[in-house]
């Protein structure tokens, strides 16, 4: 007896499962990072009640399917030490950057006490001894104490959050550093010392501080592409009933309804055609570049244009079960799978953390079984915390990325993601879309043998059809006269005729016409001239081509239009692999295999049939012309019309990595050096802020070359 599939023995348990529970958004805004993202759905995944739990970090949401109500949710994430609040629409539809504001205003009050600190702390340093010492270093105390208190609460927040249930991040060991340093220095004031460590404290936290809002710049531009798909369907339908048809939300469609779809509207919901025959636009879905005729009980997809006459469609599937939101679905996967990548920051923040807290504790207690006072000893483990505190290591990224990021917005491109340099640095295979991509969404037509006579009626005959291809031939002829014609009728799917006095003359497919072949014909009486057409090449595609090769870049077409296109296509730029009338699955599929295969696939796409490889590749571009869906799905977005600078965008991308990682030795080697000066006690507070701000400013001007090196 053969064992029951699993996955179908679980699909009624499941089903009871999803109508018994509902799906909670929780808006959750210091999630910052690939640990998050783990620590958060481990968590309530073991809550009871709880069925599944996904972050979206590009939204900062995480998406609970439990039966449980939202304030228990919201108290779940805050114990362990998540700030979370229930789903507010009009706050989130917001678009004032109310984070980016908070951390600049904080930045610029870090930095004007940091400069009046340092003056006050130069008469220190030059040998200002006494009552004037003391007088100085309390004026510094009561301007960096408060100053601290405001400029540094980003970091505070996030520490306090993660001690409470006992974990660390980076900005523990910063937040120690700051308040151990505040306090010592003020203890030291107090009691008449030498030394303070208020021009120190300031300026940690100010270059810090450039790092956080460095870093929250380079998300600030990214939104969810799921959400965007929810444009292309229709909000309303027209309901066929007894009395004739009344306008219904889409929300109350039942499988087995008859909608109408008047010419030039989208399909509603998923159906099978009723009217016997019908044309609609199926790019969104498929790719594919020509309109697709269809017959009567033939299969249509919400989000599909009617390109005919009216036509009737019987409901099989609507809402959550349609086409369209199965694909929002898996954009919403893929999203959230990239989102736990782990960044070069991150990697590091995970071994530095504990390592800076373990030395410095380290150091305190060697110096106490030394033999030196808890006071001195304590004096000597805030030096070591400040000289290592993380301001190199903070700023290694952003800076980079920051430079970065500039300098491909000067050249054409907009880059939305965090990660999107170190992954598009790693790709070793470049999927291509075709129609919209590399070809532009027009058509050209080659009729320089035609008559003048002959492209007026072309002209005049093109002009009395809705057909995409014979919109294209009128903008083509923009500049010719039209005809005269009489009685012009369009018949669906086939073409258009009419008499040129008493001539009959059509434009429409050639085997409509008699012609024997495919493609577009003009009949004009009983001569029949093919009107050849093709989809020229967007600009810059043969450079870009190029490029990607002298790169050392595999490339593949992958395409949802016919085989003959795909292949001409294929052929013209040189490339052997290429795949047609590929579905949105099927691409991302073919995606998911390339990244098994470790080639790291960066997808180049425009249409909805691509938005899910976008979303799921390791990188992803897409044309500044794409739908607003494929836009957001992707990593970076070509601003220009041309093609041919996208090579730059993986050059600059390897170059901000290698710079990168050139930033974390600098920051290495300074701590090489700079470390055992601190444990063996020689580190003043002067040569504590110098050797901070110095390796802070080494990082920065070595982040500025990825704006000026080739």
């Amino acid at each position: 007896m053969m064992a029951a599939c699993p996955a179908c023995a679980a699909a009624p348990a499941a089903v009871e499962l999803a109508q018994a529970n509902s799906t909670l958004q929780i808006s959750v805004p210091s999630v910052r990072c690939a640990a998050c993202i783990s620590a958060i759905e481990r968590h309530l995944t073991h809550v009871q009640g709880v069925v599944s739990a996904r972050v979206n970090l590009t939204q900062k949401r995480v998406h609970i399917l439990t039966d449980l109500p939202a304030s228990a949710m919201v108290e779940a994430l805050k114990h362990i030490g998540y700030d979370a609040y229930p789903l507010d629409a009009r706050a989130l539809a917001q678009n004032v950057d109310l984070e980016g504001r908070d951390l600049l205003m904080r930045m610029g009050v870090a930095g004007f006490a940091m400069m009046n600190v340092m003056l006050l702390s130069v008469a220190v340093w030059s040998g200002a001894s006494g009552a004037t010492r003391d007088l100085f270093h309390l004026i510094s105390a009561m301007i960096a104490i408060p100053m601290v208190l405001y400029a540094a609460q980003p970091f505070f927040k996030n520490a306090w959050s993660v001690l409470k249930v006992r974990r660390l991040n980076m900005d523990v060991p910063i937040s120690l550093a700051i308040i151990l340093a505040c306090g010592m220095s003020l203890f030291e004031t107090l009691m008449g010392g030498e030394h303070a460590y208020f021009d120190a404290a300031l300026s940690l936290t100010f270059f810090l501080l450039i790092g956080r809002y460095l870093e929250h710049r380079t998300r600030s531009a990214a939104h969810s592409a799921a959400k965007e798909l929810a444009a292309l369907e229709a909000h309303t339908a027209e309901l066929k009933t007894e009395a004739g048809s009344e306008t219904v939300s889409i929300d109350a469609l039942k499988v087995g309804d008859i909608v109408l779809v008047a010419s030039g509207m989208r399909v509603p919901a998923d159906g099978f055609l009723v009217t016997p025959e019908g044309v609609t636009d199926r790019s969104l879905l498929t790719g594919e570049s020509e309109p697709v005729s269809h017959t009567v009980n033939d299969q249509l997809h919400s989000g599909e244009i009617n390109l005919a006459g009216p036509l009737e469609v019987r409901v099989s599937a609507v809402g959550q079960d349609t086409r369209l939101h199965q694909i929002a679905r898996l954009v919403e996967t893929a999203e959230n799978a990239r989102n736990r990548y782990t960044s070069l920051a991150d990697r590091a923040a995970q071994i530095y953390a504990p390592a800076v807290h373990l030395l410095a504790l380290a150091t305190f207690v060697g110096w106490v079984i030394w033999g030196l006072d808890v006071r001195h000893a304590l004096n000597i483990a805030i030096a070591v915390l400040i000289i290592t505190c993380p301001c190199a290591l903070g700023l290694a990224v952003p800076a980079v990325s920051t430079a970065a990021i500039s300098r491909l917005y000067r050249l054409g491109f907009l880059v939305k993601s965090g990660t999107a340099l170190e992954r598009l640095s790693e790709v070793k295979t470049v999927v291509l879309d075709k129609t919209g991509t590399l070809t532009s969404p027009d058509f050209s037509f080659d009729l320089s043998d035609f008559a003048s006579r002959d492209l007026s009626i072309a002209k005049a005959l093109a002009q009395a059809s809705a057909h995409p291809l014979s919109q294209a031939l009128d903008r083509h002829l923009e500049s010719q006269p039209s005809a005269t014609l009489n009685g012009p009728r369009e018949v669906k799917g086939c073409g258009v005729s009419g008499f040129y006095g008493q001539i009959p003359v059509a434009l429409g497919k050639a085997d409509w016409l008699g012609a024997g072949d495919t493609g577009l014909c003009l009949k004009i009486g009983d001569h029949r001239h093919a009107l050849p057409f093709q989809e020229p090449l967007r600009t810059g595609v043969l450079e870009m081509v190029d490029g990607l090769k002298a790169n050392a870049l595999q490339l593949e077409i992958l395409s949802g239009d016919n085989e003959a296109k795909t292949r001409n296509l294929a052929r013209n730029l040189g490339l052997n692999k290429f795949q047609s009338k590929t579905s949105p699955e099927g691409k991302n599929a073919h995606v998911a295999d390339l990244a098994d295969q470790a080639q790291f696939p960066c997808m180049i796409g425009d249409g909805l049939n691509d938005t899910v490889a976008l979303a799921s590749a390791h990188a992803s571009i897409a044309p500044g012309t794409a739908l607003d869906a494929a836009r957001n799905a992707a990593d970076v977005i070509v601003i220009d019309d041309t093609m041919e600078k996208i090579p730059q965008v993986f050059a600059i991308s390897r170059k901000a990595v290698a710079l990168s990682r050139q930033n974390f030795g600098i920051a290495i080697a300074y701590n090489a050096v700079a470390v055992p000066i601190a444990i063996l006690g020689y580190a003043t507070p002067l040569a504590a802020a110098l050797a901070m701000s110095l390796s802070s400013i080494t990082v920065l001007v070595n982040a500025a070359r990825v704006g000026f090196e080739k």
